[in-house]
């Protein structure tokens, strides 16, 4: 084998390692883009969660102390 020979070899042996690395590279930013919607979607529904919770608490404090039936305090005040 001539030196030109080995030195095409060793080139193309490269871009062969380069290739399968950029291969492997492509599916994990792939992966991490499909991880980054499921939480970007998982944070909008806590978030809608939040609000409608945020919105109970108003609409209860607004409506007074928590009174037993009758308008009766309960037994632990």
């Amino acid at each position: 084998m001539s030196i030109e020979e080995h030195v095409e070899n060793r080139v193309e042996d490269r871009f062969v390692d380069i290739e399968i690395k950029l291969a492997h590279q492509e599916d994990t930013v792939e992966q991490l883009n499909q991880v980054v919607y499921a939480q970007s979607r998982r944070i909008d529904q806590l978030a809608a969660m939040v609000g409608q919770l945020a919105e109970h608490i108003r609409n209860n404090a607004q409506s007074g102390p928590n009174l037993g039936a009758g308008g009766e305090k309960p037994p632990h005040y």
